[in-house]
């Protein structure tokens, strides 16, 4: 008889701001080969500044931390902590109590890190067994403080899906917006609940993705705070170069009012940037040339790892009844930068089931 779906949860500790933890090996450690028999493993993160990369740019980096490192750093040069991130700007958070002010991180460059490197709130990885499984922190400490994170793995043998519909989203005439597919008013959420209680999964996933028809778009999971939303990342769709900066100088300013040797400057930056990048990957100093003048030529949407599709993860544990699984502040959010016709996108929502 198949085994059923296991679920194992981590707290983990990271020991710098920056960090990236071997999350299979911790399991291994821990709970030994409980989780060698599965074919399958899906890992998710509660939080919106530590996620996975998926598995197939992992194998393309070796599943090393010495690939690794300098493929997240150069999204981390992209937005250096420090730069004038609007959701930094915590007298302006409306949300936020005196309290909270007090604690609250500023780690605008983290959200935006996050969804430029493409990291993932769940993923499902094909199980292979010794081989590592990276939880990437980009925001592990607060003022030299280790913060508490937590992930949980479910692992399983088979998938189906157990039924795929259709949504409308409404969107803005704005062509950069984003949508919090999280606000019960615009659907999505509701639809999901539905399928839930149609179908009565207890362990298994939805998929949010983009109709293939939809173009300018892409999907993520993260905070969705207005500053951060309508403020950073819609500055840096409409101009990547923004918060980019060169050691021991400050982030540009408003673009247009700076001077043509600063613009040198961004671009020297953003050559360093691509380089370490392609270093990672391992890509040929050709292909770099050539990625480097495209990157110098079109908007951000070609430079940012973008989503078109975004999981989370369904589970039992808590009260055996099959919900959605995602932390305090993560929301799936749509985001454009281009115009939709009639104001509005489709997204294909899928919910599969694991046993």
């Amino acid at each position: 008889m198949a085994a059923e779906p296991k679920e194992v949860e981590l707290t983990l500790t990271p020991r710098s701001r920056y960090d990236a933890i071997d999350v299979a090996g911790r399991v291994a450690e821990t709970h030994g080969d409980a989780l060698a028999a599965y074919r399958r493993v899906a890992y998710c993160s509660f939080h919106t500044t530590a996620g996975y990369l998926e598995q197939s740019l992992c194998s393309r980096l070796e599943h090393s931390r010495a690939r690794l490192d300098p493929f997240v750093g150069a999204f981390r040069q992209l937005f250096p902590a420090g730069a004038e991130y609007r959701h930094d700007c915590l007298d302006e958070r409306s949300e936020l109590s005196e309290e909270s002010r007090k604690a609250e991180p500023k780690n605008g460059d983290s959200h935006l890190a996050f969804i430029s490197a493409g990291l993932r709130n769940c993923v499902t990885y094909v199980n292979r067994p010794g081989e590592p499984v990276y939880f990437v922190d980009l925001d592990g400490t607060n003022e030299d403080v280790a913060r508490e994170r937590r992930t949980r793995l479910l692992a399983f043998n088979h998938e189906e899906v157990a039924e795929r519909v259709a949504c409308d989203v409404p969107v803005s005439s704005h062509p950069i917006d984003s949508v919090n597919l999280a606000d019960p008013r615009v659907g999505v959420m509701p639809l999901v609940e539905e399928l839930l209680a149609r179908h009565g999964v207890a362990k298994g996933r939805v998929d949010i993705s983009l109709a293939a028809s939809e173009r300018d778009a892409g999907v993520t999971v993260n905070e969705y705070e207005t500053l951060l939303m309508r403020h950073d990342l819609a500055e840096v769709l409409a101009d990547p170069l923004r918060f980019l900066a060169r050691t021991g100088r400050n982030a540009l300013a408003n673009p247009s009012a700076i001077a043509q040797k600063s613009w040198g400057y961004a671009k020297y930056d953003l050559v360093q940037v691509m380089n370490e990048l392609m270093d990672a990957l391992r890509v040929s100093s050709s292909a770099v040339e050539r990625l480097l003048a495209r990157a110098m030529a079109v908007p951000a949407r070609k430079k940012l790892r973008l989503k078109r599709t975004v999981s989370l993860l369904v589970s039992d544990l808590e009260d055996g009844r099959g919900r959605l699984i995602k932390g305090t502040y993560q929301s799936p959010i749509l985001i454009q930068w281009g115009g939709a016709a009639a104001r509005r996108r489709t997204l294909d929502l899928t919910l599969t089931r694991f046993s």
